[in-house]
């Protein structure tokens, strides 16, 4: 069944399915030859990631009265509990300076709190939720949860199994590529170093 017209809300309008032998990727030549730049995956993802933020994160964000930055930061400590800053960074696959800005702002909020590590601040924050923070979470998670849930229904559940499955696959694919390059980078950087000790030192 078209995964369009398996939707649970009758009146909201049916789209019928592309046409497959439309899709500029079904042959594509390895070299991408003829591929235009509306057609690229990475335009593809950035444009529909940013109409459903857009559509399906913006109400439910607004409705607890936090931007989409603050929301994201607040359900990831929800989900997680306790965080170094770092981890946060990386768990919200955020700006590290966004994450800072966003943070100081729900901590003003009284929704945050953070606290050093250790007494030296060089080793960094400690996040988590305030009881007040966590309350908000708990109170705009089923919203949130609703509201993706509907996006998601608007496919079969074949699609919805193939799509996770692509993006999963896409994401562990270029998540090594870049721990790869980043190793290789700090290994550049201290040899680089040792080098520079060794000038010095002679």
């Amino acid at each position: 069944m078209n995964g369009f017209q398996a939707m649970k809300h009758p009146d909201m309008p049916v789209f019928p399915d592309s046409d497959e032998d439309s899709s500029p990727w079904t042959d594509l030549p390895e070299d991408g030859s003829g591929l235009c730049v509306d057609d690229f995956i990475t335009t593809r993802v950035v444009r529909t990631a940013n109409l459903l933020r857009r559509q399906i994160t913006m109400p439910y964000t607004e409705r607890c009265g936090l931007s989409m930055a603050e929301w994201r930061l607040l359900s990831v400590l929800g989900q997680t509990g306790t965080l170094p800053f770092h981890e946060l960074v990386s768990a919200s696959a955020t700006d590290k300076a966004l994450v800072s800005r966003v943070l100081r702002a729900l901590q003003q909020r009284g929704l945050v709190d953070l606290q050093a590590k250790t007494s030296n601040p060089r080793h960094g924050l400690l996040c988590a939720l305030t009881g007040q923070g966590y309350a908000l979470y708990e109170e705009n998670m089923p919203h949130a949860r609703a509201a993706q849930a509907r996006a998601l229904h608007l496919l079969s559940r074949e699609e919805r199994r193939t799509f996770f499955s692509v993006l999963d696959r896409l994401y562990r694919y270029y998540g090594e590529q870049e721990m790869l390059k980043d190793t290789a980078t700090q290994t550049r950087k201290r040899s680089a170093t040792k080098k520079n000790i060794r000038d010095t030192s002679n």
